[in-house]
């Protein structure tokens, strides 16, 4: 369902896109610079987690903003404790004295995720996006989105500040049969999408389902089915896939934890990996992973695959190091040298 890439190389400030696939959907995992997304990707954006309002995490909130400005637009963003004041900070730094002459309404749903509540502030440009009196106050047991095909998650970890780590859960992968569609005299189409969606939203199978398509000269051809029959013979339902970020938390007991419980049989963990371990001192002192510690976590979450993104500039034209490093220490190789 998800195409999951990290926007910038793994110089690069972090950002992760997850593109939702034959719909107008996407997510974004941190909001570093991300001029290199071309606009009609970040207006796919709806939901944007941050995992904490370092420069580097949220220097793209600004481009994101100019791009967004003067559309029927809305876009809810998620961060740590203080978010609403950080989000607010930057919008009080610019003159709105025009927006109301914009003829649409662009509109931040921004919500403030505590380890025991979340708090929600609504801007709207078109009142030059000032702070309401009120927020939404709603309980967190770990949840932070819950959609239909899938929820994204987060935790709390340590990088001298709160810093979130995200989970994207997908409920269970609807594909369709390819074979079995020709086999019914069905094309494709954007009806099978809310095929999908009925599927997701668990629709009883005698729920009549319509399945259309353009013929010749353009004429609307439709078939009724019953759901169920649809389901039976040209959906196959597998497993979701797990996709989890985390980025700037320092090697500790505790973080280690609470990684290896978030992360655990995910399909793909990108992780950061700001150091090399000759120097894991100087990455405990900034509080950031080496490429071993990284490798250490994906082997004892039990991932399938995990990417490496964050490497510090001194490490220019060493990015081999990076991902055979990392990588010995998630085959339990200790060639590289155990570091506990």
């Amino acid at each position: 369902m998800f195409n999951a890439r990290l926007v910038n190389d793994p110089f690069g400030d972090p950002a992760l896109y997850l593109d939702l696939r034959y719909r107008r959907e996407a997510l974004l995992f941190d909001l570093g610079d991300i001029q290199e997304l071309a606009p009609r990707m970040i207006l796919k954006i709806d939901h944007i987690f941050v995992t904490h309002t370092h420069m580097d995490h949220f220097i793209g909130f600004d481009h994101m903003l100019r791009i967004c400005l003067g559309r029927e637009k809305h876009l809810a963003l998620y961060g740590p404790p203080g978010f609403i004041d950080n989000v607010q900070g930057k919008l009080a730094a610019y003159t709105w004295n025009l927006v109301e002459n914009y003829s649409n309404d662009f509109r931040l749903f921004v919500t403030e995720i505590h380890p025991d509540r979340t708090q929600t502030a609504v801007l709207t440009c078109r009142q030059a996006f000032r702070p309401g009196k009120e927020r939404q106050a709603t309980p967190f047991g770990g949840t932070i989105l819950e959609r239909e095909s899938y929820r994204v998650k987060g935790i709390f970890l340590d990088h001298r500040v709160p810093c979130l780590a995200f989970r994207l859960e997908e409920k269970r992968r609807v594909n369709v049969k390819k074979n079995a569609l020709a086999e019914m005299g069905l094309p494709g189409g954007t009806w099978i999408n809310s095929l999908k969606d009925s599927i997701h939203r668990n629709e009883p199978d005698d729920s009549p389902f319509r399945v259309w398509w353009k013929g010749e000269g353009k004429r609307i051809v439709e078939r009724i089915f019953p759901l169920g029959e649809l389901r039976g013979k040209i959906v196959k339902i597998t497993p979701g896939q797990k996709i989890v970020y985390v980025s700037d938390v320092i090697y500790s007991p505790g973080n280690t934890e609470r990684i290896v419980e978030f992360a655990r049989g995910a399909d793909v963990l990108f992780i950061e990996a700001c150091f090399l371990d000759e120097d894991r001192q100087r990455a405990a002192e900034k509080y950031h992973l080496t490429a071993w510690q990284a490798g250490r976590l994906a082997r004892l979450s039990g991932v399938k695959r995990f990417v490496l993104f964050h490497y510090s500039p001194k490490y220019r034209g060493m990015e081999e190091r990076f991902e055979e490093e990392a990588m010995q220490e998630f085959k339990g190789d200790e060639g590289v040298g155990g570091r506990g």
